[in-house]
C-alpha cells in the first residue's frame, strides 16, 4: 500500500475553505476557517480525516463587503460568535497541519480547495500580517478541485460537482467554511481514488504509482 508521503511526492494535501469579507486578500477580512486533514484507509484509498473549524476576528482596519456577508451569512459583530484573533486562529491551524505532516512523514502541506488560489492568497496574506514565519503550506502550489472536477465530471461549481458524483448537498449549510471544506475533501478523495482505479484497470500502476525512487 502506497504511503501518503510517497503518493504526492512528499506533499500532504490539506483541504481548506475560507469565508471572507470580500475578494481582496490584502484588505478584506478573514472571517472563518474550515480545514479537513486527509488519511489513507487500509486499502490505500484517500479518506477525509480530522476537521477544524474556526471563527476569526476581522483584523484592524479590514474591509467587509455587505454583499459577502449576505452570501456567507456571517455576522462579525454577533456577541456569541466565538471568534479568535487572526494570529491565534492561524497558529491553531498551522499546529494541526504540522502534526499531520509529522504523522505522515511528509515534508510540506499543499492547500487543496475549490478555487484554491483564492484561499491560499488569503491564508498567505493573513500569515504575513501576523508575522508567522513557519507556514507549513507550500507558498504557491495547490491542488484545485475545480480543475479535477472540470476534467473528470464536466462541472466546475462545487455543489454541482459533488451532486454529479453522488454526494448529497445541504444548501442551507453551503458557504460555511467547514461544510464547504468537508464537501471539497469528499470530492477530492473520490476523484483521486477513481483515477487510481482507472490507472490500475489500465495496467499502468507500475508506471504511475510505483515508480522507483530517484538515485
Amino acid at each position: 500500500m502506497l504511503a501518503m508521503a510517497d503518493r504526492f511526492r512528499g506533499f500532504l494535501p490539506v483541504v481548506v475553505d475560507l469565508e471572507t469579507g470580500g475578494f481582496h486578500a490584502e484588505t478584506d477580512a478573514l472571517l472563518q476557517i474550515g480545514a479537513v486533514l486527509l488519511d489513507c484507509d487500509e486499502t490505500g484509498r484517500l479518506v477525509p480525516g480530522q476537521t477544524l473549524s474556526l471563527e476569526v476576528m476581522p483584523f484592524e482596519g479590514s474591509h467587509i463587503d455587505p454583499e459577502a456577508l449576505a452570501v456567507n451569512g456571517i455576522d462579525p459583530t454577533h456577541p456569541l460568535r466565538p471568534a479568535l484573533p487572526e494570529e491565534e486562529a492561524l497558529v491553531r491551524l498551522f499546529r494541526l497541519v504540522r502534526r499531520a505532516l509529522t504523522a505522515h512523514g511528509c515534508s510540506r502541506a499543499i492547500l487543496t480547495g475549490h478555487n484554491a488560489f483564492f484561499d491560499l492568497g488569503f491564508l498567505n496574506a493573513a500569515a504575513a500580517r501576523s508575522a508567522i514565519k513557519r507556514n507549513p503550506f507550500h507558498p504557491f502550489s495547490t491542488f484545485d478541485t475545480v480543475t479535477l472536477a472540470g476534467v473528470l465530471l464536466g462541472q466546475t461549481v462545487l455543489a454541482k460537482a459533488v451532486t454529479e458524483i453522488g454526494i448529497p448537498v445541504d444548501s442551507g449549510l453551503t458557504h460555511q467554511a467547514l461544510y464547504d471544506a468537508e464537501l471539497t475533501a469528499e470530492l477530492f478523495c473520490r476523484l483521486v481514488n477513481r483515477c487510481q482505479e482507472w490507472i490500475r484497470a489500465a495496467g499502468a500502476v507500475d508506471q504511475v504509482w510505483d515508480r522507483p525512487s530517484a538515485p
